[in-house]
């Protein structure tokens, strides 16, 4: 009741929102920008994982199979062989086993898992200087579009090299690098694409690639070689058949070696000729530099002995990549634009009329 003796009429109260009232405070907030890696938008056909760390082809599905072809046919070994023959031969043959079916792992997947020395495209101001100093260089001064040339001639160690112009890339391909169709990048000391091993074997991971198929060898071989030892043994005891019986998983080994070690044992003494003499796979097929082409064609890479060349090959300076697939893309001040193939494009545009340089911040790769 109130003083003067009138219901007291109730008093309702609602919530007031301070938020967003501020007169400083704009009613449209602009979104948060969220920085992309550069493998994010990598313009290659290439899978990441581990945030940029690991790269590989998109094509996987081979390599698969190499791991479980390696894996399988080593476990079975360690588990029906390697026991018999450790008490009827010598522990060292498990031990021997091991050390080489881990230095397979270790470098295939070295192989698979590393930048192969992908170039990285022209940004569309270096790709329109470049035309631009071949415009001034041809003494021409139209303002239309020419297509550049295709190749320049460069000289090394006195044999003329032609360098090609990648269309994709937009950069004239250093001597000895090839534009990967599967990958879509330019790989520099571009060898072959390799669907063993799920990647490119380029300038940085060759020598892990021969190292792998070199070790390859030699583990079929020995497991080839313990496998029938086994089977004989056993053989002697119970007869042979009864031998097979006690040990399928042999009779499965024997075969997976007999047809694989001859592919693997050959893949391996083609490439010991070519770092012998300092080839590359590309270059061999297309015989670039054979006598064929006239006598004074010749190998301008070559060091002129086998020792210096396998040492070139396999012992010289691990290049860095070139490709910084962990730092980031600023994405307010980067234009993306999707290519024909579904792929987001990083650093080149499809039109220079809508051409805004992305500005790359370089984290800690740690």
């Amino acid at each position: 009741m109130t003083p003067g003796g009138g219901p007291m009429k109730e008093c309702g109260y609602s919530e007031i929102n301070t938020r967003g009232t501020s007169p400083m405070e704009s009613p449209h907030k602009k979104k948060k920008t969220v920085a992309k890696r550069k493998w994010e938008v990598f313009p290659g056909r290439n899978k990441f994982y581990c945030n940029g760390r690991i790269m590989m082809a998109r094509q996987t599905g081979v390599f698969y199979l190499t791991l479980i072809l390696i894996l399988v046919t080593s476990g079975l070994f360690f588990a029906f062989d390697c026991p018999y023959l450790a008490v009827k031969i010598t522990p060292a043959i498990p031990v021997i086993g091991g050390i080489l079916v881990f230095f397979v792992m270790g470098t295939l997947l070295r192989t698979s898992f590393s930048d192969p020395g992908v170039l990285p495209r022209a940004t569309p101001d270096e790709a329109a200087d470049l035309e631009r100093q071949i415009d001034v260089a041809n003494g021409s001064t139209s303002g239309g579009y020419r297509p550049p040339p295709r190749t320049k001639e460069v000289v090394i160690n006195g044999q003329t090299v032609k360098l090609k112009y990648c269309f994709t890339c937009k950069i004239f391909r250093p001597p000895r690098a090839s534009h990967c169709s599967l990958c879509d990048n330019c790989v520099e000391r571009f060898d072959h694409h390799c669907p063993w091993v799920g990647n490119c074997v380029g300038k940085r991971n060759y020598r892990f690639f021969y190292m792998f198929i070199l070790s390859l060898s030699f583990l079929t071989v020995f497991i080839f070689a313990f496998v029938i030892t086994h089977v004989i043994l056993r053989s002697q005891q119970s007869g042979f058949l009864n031998a097979l019986k006690d040990s399928p998983a042999s009779v499965l080994e024997a075969v997976v070696c007999f047809f694989s070690v001859w592919s693997i044992v050959g893949l391996s003494g083609f490439h010991t000729y070519l770092i012998s003499s300092n080839q590359t796979t590309n270059e061999d097929i297309k015989g670039s530099w054979s006598s064929k082409r006239g006598k004074e064609n010749y190998n301008p890479y070559s060091y002129g002995n086998i020792f210096m060349n396998c040492c070139a090959a396999l012992c010289g300076p691990m290049n860095p990549s070139l490709i910084d697939r962990r730092g980031i893309v600023q994405a307010d001040m980067a234009q993306s634009v999707t290519p024909s193939n579904g792929l987001t494009m990083y650093g080149s545009t499809q039109s220079q009329s809508n051409m805004v340089q992305e500005t790359p911040v370089i984290l800690d790769q740690n």
